[in-house]
């Protein structure tokens, strides 16, 4: 007990109790972007939204413009201009949070980024002359599966490059520290795929799993979903309860 009250406090007065070590660059974050349906106020409108996270897990949420149902693949997408003014909305909290701009940026999405899209996230990244921007589409479904000889499944960290811009990642699977697999379902691994030039997947697969073991509310050693996304789920079924123009608290701690 002493341990959660020693966490709660450390997140709610700023602190960072959890690190991802080995950063190339001070400033690096994520941003993880989720729509969310805004079903009591507005049942027919869609809000864009994004988490920012830096290297040592602080987090900030920004909310954006509405988003358009596409006819091509029935999923709600960002116009460019949408997608340019939440990225620079974004930047702005973090700037403001932390006291400087980021030296990279990566945008973690769980549907495919439309052209639109990408102009409009490389746009912000150049109006605040950021040069290094990765975007990264992470499918939770219809990866394909990995087989071990023996009874359990693969190690967790396990990776498959499929091909220039795919690569297969296991965030759970067996643990050689417990000589076993600590989950009670079969693991299923993410299909990572970069939408921007120039990007190694290795190395984004690398911080994806460092992300999936940056929960602070929860006690267990992994999650399947790195921290971007857990926490657009989380926040995005918190925010949809809340009007179109009322402000929001934007500090990762006030929706844990």
């Amino acid at each position: 007990m002493e341990d959660v009250n020693e966490l709660v406090q450390k997140v709610f007065s700023g602190l960072s109790p959890l690190v991802i070590e080995d950063v190339a660059d001070e400033g690096e974050r994520i941003v993880a972007r989720s729509v969310t349906t805004e079903c009591e106020t507005e049942p027919l409108i869609r809000h864009s939204l994004a988490q920012v996270f830096n290297e040592r897990g602080d987090g900030a949420v920004v909310r954006g413009g509405t988003a358009q149902i596409s006819k091509n693949d029935r999923q709600p997408h960002l116009t460019l201009s949408d997608a340019r003014q939440l990225l620079l909305d974004a930047l702005a909290e973090y700037r403001t949070t932390h006291g400087h701009q980021p030296a990279r940026i990566v945008v973690h999405k769980t549907s495919n980024f439309t052209q639109g899209k990408i102009d409009g996230f490389h746009e912000a990244a150049d109006m605040r002359d950021i040069d290094h921007v990765d975007m990264l589409w992470i499918q939770r479904r219809g990866a394909p599966y990995l087989y071990r000889t023996g009874q359990l499944p693969p190690l967790r960290g396990t990776t498959v490059r499929l091909d220039a811009r795919s690569m297969l990642l296991y965030t759970r699977g067996s643990v050689p520290h417990f000589r076993t697999y600590p989950g009670m379902y079969i693991p299923q691994p993410l299909l990572i795929r970069a939408a921007s030039q120039g990007t190694d997947p290795l190395a984004a697969s690398t911080d994806i799993l460092a992300l999936s073991k940056m929960n602070w509310n929860n006690a267990q050693l992994d999650e399947r979903d790195p921290l971007t996304l857990r926490t657009a789920y989380r926040v995005g079924s918190i925010l949809k309860h809340v009007p179109t123009n009322a402000r929001i608290a934007t500090r990762y701690a006030c929706y844990m």
